[in-house]
């Protein structure tokens, strides 16, 4: 608990400097602006999934073997980098071929950090096996820092302009690369060719869902780019944004549980993860209620008047909000019992359903329909998930709801961190 706690924290801190960072952008560019910035990077960022491979799955799978260890970090690293670059070159060429907005130089300085941001995730994943939670936090707030910094002084000078916004989110993209590495010091530099063949065996196969995961929950930003303009997106990711402040609590519970889930039998893996789904079932509802409450004063009031069209799609994808949180915990015990084609096709199909919902949504009522697309296609695949997961564990579906000694261990766990700091003061 104090880990998840520290953890917390930390994200806490970062999301103060990421939302500093949001509404100086949104308040400076306009919906206008902020469309184009959100296009450039949304899409650098999926270069970047494309490019880390999904060595996080095979990594939790050979992780029960300490020999393996060094020579997991060392192809997390080196493969990273190679099919991260790989990945970059494949995405600028395809800005060249559709003439995507914002010009040539802004595209290719977003995507020249890809490599080094997949490099990053992969070593994430090690330090987090590893239990150094203190180094993931360290890394994501510096990056976060240093993207705060810059625009915060580009600001007060009067440049805060797409080309210098697109600067400063390249230096806190590649920025915990740097952390990682050292973190993870000494990294040898000799890959192991046989686990290498092993890993993108096993992850090539987890590989295709993954990116369709993360296209499932960005894919409606670049369709609403090309179907509507980039002022829609503006108001779209202003709403995207703000509901993701309800995801730093039980993204942090998620990456907690990960070293158990991976390190534990089979049995008692399934148990922790059920306990975790069910506070973050508890922990979203209530924040996105929450949220989503205080959004139609709260929005205009943060980030202008100009984005008071933000208010309609963000209540629209409260509830996917919710449901999209018990993917990924429920995902890290799946990926345990080797069945890739299963998640792969679940991730698809979802991912096929938002593209077609998009299509049909987004003429009619934009960014509304951008975000009930979204909100459809989250639910049915946690659900999905979540029957799968009873289904290969044994677990009836009603052991995923909360209950009231849930709600007891969350007050307990508060009052007591409340009377620690009180008494260190």
């Amino acid at each position: 608990m104090a880990v998840a706690l520290r953890t917390l924290a930390s994200r806490g801190v970062r999301l103060a400097l990421e939302t500093t960072t949001g509404v100086l952008i949104a308040r400076t560019l306009q919906p206008e602006g902020r469309g184009v910035y959100a296009v450039i990077t949304t899409a650098a960022f999926a270069a970047i999934v494309v490019g880390h491979l999904s060595l996080e799955k095979s990594q939790i799978t050979f992780w029960s073997n300490q020999s393996r260890h060094q020579s997991l970090a060392t192809n997390g690293l080196l493969l990273g980098l190679v099919m991260g670059s790989v990945s970059a070159l494949g995405a600028l060429v395809f800005v060249v071929v559709s003439g995507s907005p914002g010009g040539f130089a802004l595209w290719a300085l977003a995507l020249s950090v890809v490599p080094l941001g997949a490099a990053s995730v992969n070593l994430n994943s090690i330090l987090t096996l590893q239990s150094r939670m203190d180094v993931v936090n360290r890394q994501s707030l510096a990056g976060a820092l240093a993207q705060c910094s810059g625009i915060l002084v580009l600001a007060a000078i009067g440049h805060l302009t797409i080309a210098s916004v697109i600067i400063c989110w390249a230096v806190a993209t590649a920025l915990p690369f740097a952390f990682a590495v050292s973190g993870l010091r000494p990294i040898s530099l000799r890959i192991d060719g046989a686990l290498v063949k092993r890993q993108l065996g096993l992850s090539s196969k987890y590989h295709v869902g993954w990116v369709a995961l993360y296209l499932l929950v960005t894919i409606d930003i670049l369709l609403l780019g090309a179907m509507d303009s980039p002022a829609a997106v503006g108001l779209y990711t202003v709403a995207v944004t703000v509901m993701t402040l309800t995801r730093i609590p039980c993204e942090t519970i998620t990456q907690v549980i990960l070293p158990r889930q991976a390190s534990r039998d089979v049995d008692d893996a399934k148990h922790v993860t059920v306990r975790a789904l069910r506070l973050i079932l508890l922990v979203s509802s209530g924040t996105v209620a929450l949220l989503a409450a205080a959004s139609p004063w709260l929005i205009p009031l943060v980030y202008g008047q100009s984005f008071a069209g933000s208010v309609a799609p963000l209540l629209v994808l409260a509830p996917g909000t919710i449901a999209l949180m018990l993917i990924r915990p429920l995902e890290q015990h799946l990926v345990r019992l080797e069945r890739p084609m299963t998640m792969t096709a679940i991730a698809v199909g979802s991912l096929c359903a938002n593209i077609l919902l998009n299509l049909a949504l987004i003429p009619r009522w934009g960014t509304v329909g951008a975000a009930l697309a979204s909100t459809v296609t989250y639910i049915a695949m946690a659900l999905l998930e979540m029957s799968r997961f009873a289904r290969s564990t044994g677990m009836p579906m009603g052991a995923l709801i909360p209950r009231p000694s849930d709600v007891r261990s969350i007050v307990q766990a508060l009052a007591a961190k409340t009377e620690s700091l009180r008494c260190y003061r």
